[in-house]
């Protein structure tokens, strides 16, 4: 069953393309899972994070404060403004523009450790950012959507916060709870937990790529080129960020890593929570989860590729 595991997160990356390739193809095979159930499989992978986080993980926020500070104000500056620009600059209907802009203004995702650590990057760094974007996205994540889309579309701003705390901050709290009181169950529910997230966000994708197969057959290529270049433009950016700051190569990976690579599963369920009358707004969201997770490989591999080449 561990093998199992390891090889779902290893390939977590396929397993999501696979689910939202099998969404398109044959949507009607899943039009009986309402989205409502987006909401409960988002905290089922919080409440994993939950578990999987260590007291260790929060003593970078106060022994490298500065590195963290740098690592978030990049997270809540770069993508947000990225995710603007490129709605704007694509002329994205208000349905796909609000769902980038969610995409934006999330915290990093879970993923990114994984990738981090692959790319031979600073993991502290990355758990550090990972957790404090995540507590700062209750109050981060609604005023900024409502900064950048609130004039287009009516943004709840108290609603969405309310959200996150239950959707997110919530299970992260029940999963540290639970490894306090049950450290041995924890500690063997370690190898299963990674693969749980994984089949977790296929299904997450594939509930909002079948909803939505038609129309995104019909006019995706637009949504697909923004969503990559998103991606892409906060790698990029974070290492830049880094790079002008003189940091550590190790610390640029984190920050390019961890500024790229959002929680797109939130920016889904805040877009079917909040933006029901937007149908679209989910699928920015759905279709980040597939990419990051194919962009976040190559890039990890690359960085180890360099590593490589100039210990030659």
């Amino acid at each position: 069953m561990k093998q199992l595991c390891k090889l779902i997160s290893d390939y977590m990356g396929v397993l999501v393309l696979a689910a939202a390739v099998v969404a398109l193809v044959v949507p009607s095979a899943f039009s009986g899972i309402k989205p409502t159930v987006i909401n409960p499989l988002l905290g089922v992978i919080m409440f994993g994070m939950g578990m999987a986080l260590r007291l260790e993980d929060f003593k970078i926020v106060f022994s490298r404060p500065k590195d963290v500070i740098i690592g978030c104000v990049a997270q809540f500056t770069i993508m947000p403004l990225l995710a603007w620009g490129l709605a704007k600059a694509f002329q994205l209907d208000e349905a796909l523009a609000v769902g980038v802009v969610l995409v934006g203004c999330c915290p990093g995702g879970t993923a990114s450790n994984v990738i981090t650590y692959l790319a031979k990057g600073d993991l502290a760094l990355s758990v550090g950012m990972t957790g404090v974007s995540t507590l700062l996205a209750p109050l981060l994540t609604p005023l900024l959507t409502w900064a950048l889309a609130g004039k287009s579309v009516d943004v709840d701003v108290v609603g969405m916060l309310l959200s996150i705390l239950w959707v997110v901050i919530l299970p992260i709290v029940a999963g540290l709870v639970v490894k306090g009181l049950w450290p041995k169950f924890t500690e063997r529910m370690t190898a299963y937990l990674p693969a749980v997230s994984s089949l977790a966000i296929a299904f997450i994708v594939l509930i909002i790529i079948s909803a939505n197969a038609q129309k995104l057959l019909m006019g995706g290529m637009v949504i697909i080129l923004v969503v990559v270049l998103h991606n892409l433009c906060g790698l990029s950016l974070g290492w830049l960020i880094g790079k002008l700051l003189r940091l550590p190569d190790a610390k640029r990976r984190a920050i390019s890593i961890e500024v790229g690579m959002q929680n797109s599963g939130l920016a889904s369920s805040l877009a079917t929570l909040h933006f029901a009358a937007y149908s679209m707004a989910p699928i920015p969201g759905a279709i980040f989860s597939v990419w990051h997770n194919i962009s976040g490989a190559l890039v990890a591999r690359l960085y180890a590729r360099t590593d490589k080449t100039q210990t030659m």
